[in-house]
């Protein structure tokens, strides 16, 4: 009866209009009071939430994103990766999806990705004849890896979610993200001999691409130096974040020159402002899942899952089709939190390893950023390219195509996200 209330009370709630993490909060807070439980619950659990480790790496991945993006770093990455493929036809579609490849290995979020990359991306792509709506797709399809390649924040707040080693977690991350890399350079290949799409018109020659080599040969040891300190065992994500946070200073200030003291308060602001409602969203829905759990919603979700089936792959697709309409009306963040404690004990009762449950539901929810009616990186990309909405989603429906094939390719060989993981960390 306690769990059926608080689900009632937060979609009525969430309809008025109301943000999802105030929505759980408050439906939480009610329930609580009308079922006479302790109000001090709502402080201590959400405090509680929040003494984790792994999310101590949270703000500092955040601070590290806006440190590159105001050292000018990503502009260096994004003329490399340009002046290697962008003459190939279809290239600036290639050039999005290798640069979000090599920023994601900074930001670990995918609105980071679309906020630092995308404008630049989709005006040059305009500029050179492509379509608006193929310039907006191809930019929120390529962020999708930004969340599955480490490192990954959705990764990290599993991890802490489902008690999951981060380290395993962010290594578990990097095949599937190469992946979704190839799958989405194979369609925009498709599509450029399907719909004649035009070559970059940059001048290429290698005096030209030795110099900008060695001007974006540190900004491209970043996030080398981030999976070889995860790799080698030297650092878990909570100092790994912290030496990239010392190395986007280092660059920005001594290599690069290019960032200032206004540029660094601007960053952390931008940085406290994102973290607050990351963390927010974390505590509230902690809050909410607690309900749920005292109610004996994971039990009753296990015994139901199992009695389906006890197949690990067949548990594994029925999830997946469940998290893709999750995905669809909730936040990611929330829904891993609440999500997690009540969908991995029938799973890890089947034999499904929780690393590969971790990379797949962060997959499912982050296709969930590109279908409406809550994706926010449809909206994000509706602002920064001044497009209207229905638009912008007939531009992400082609790429669905190759996002779907790597969510499969992810639940059905388990060894692409075990693989790594398990070589490095017997």
């Amino acid at each position: 009866m306690m769990s059926l209330s608080i689900l009632v009370l937060f979609l009525v709630i969430m309809l008025l209009g109301v943000p999802i993490a105030v929505s759980m909060a408050v439906s939480a807070g009610i329930v609580l009071w009308w079922f006479e439980l302790p109000l001090s619950v709502l402080a201590q659990r959400m405090v509680n939430a929040l003494d984790s480790t792994p999310l101590l790496a949270v703000p500092m991945f955040i601070f590290a994103a806006s440190l590159f993006n105001a050292s000018g770093i990503t502009g260096h990455l994004f003329d490399l990766v340009r002046l290697l493929v962008g003459r190939i036809r279809g290239g600036l579609g290639h050039v999005s999806v290798l640069t979000s490849l090599i920023f994601s290995g900074m930001s670990g979020a995918a609105l980071a990705d679309i906020g630092a990359l995308g404008g630049t991306q989709m005006r040059l792509m305009r500029e050179q004849g492509y379509s608006g709506e193929f310039a907006a797709g191809i930019t929120m399809a390529s962020a999708t890896i930004g969340p599955i390649f480490p490192p990954s924040i959705p990764l990290i707040i599993f991890a802490s979610a489902a008690d999951v080693s981060a380290v395993k977690l962010l290594l578990a991350g990097v095949i599937p993200g190469l992946i979704i890399t190839l799958l989405l350079m194979a369609q925009i290949a498709y599509m450029a001999r399907r719909q004649n799409l035009p070559r970059d018109t940059i001048e290429v020659s290698l005096a030209i691409l030795g110099r900008k080599a060695v001007v974006a040969f540190p900004a491209l040891c970043a996030p080398l130096i981030l999976i070889g300190g995860l790799v080698s065992g030297l650092f878990g994500p909570t100092e790994v974040a912290g030496i990239t946070v010392v190395y986007a200073l280092f660059l920005g200030f001594v290599v690069y020159r290019q960032l200032t003291w206004r540029l660094v308060i601007r960053a952390a602001r931008e940085t406290v402002h994102s973290t607050a409602s990351v963390l927010f969203i974390v505590g509230a829905a902690a809050l909410f899942a607690w309900v749920l759990t005292i109610d004996q919603v994971p039990m009753l979700a296990s015994e139901f899952l199992l009695h389906l089936s006890d197949n690990p792959v067949a548990l594994l697709l029925i999830v997946n089709v469940l998290l893709l309409i999750v995905g669809m009306f909730m936040e990611s963040i929330a829904a891993i939190l609440i999500l997690a404690p009540i969908l991995a004990p029938a799973l890890l009762a089947a034999g499904v390893d929780p690393v590969q449950l971790g990379v797949v539901m962060v997959l499912n929810l982050m296709i969930g950023l590109l279908t409406p009616p809550v994706g926010m990186s449809l909206y994000m990309v509706s602002i920064v390219a001044r497009m209207p909405l229905h638009r912008v989603i007939a531009g992400t429906l082609p790429f669905f195509i190759p996002l779907i094939l790597s969510l499969l390719v992810v639940t059905l060989v388990p060894d692409v996200s075990l693989w790594l993981p398990n070589l490095f960390m017997r």
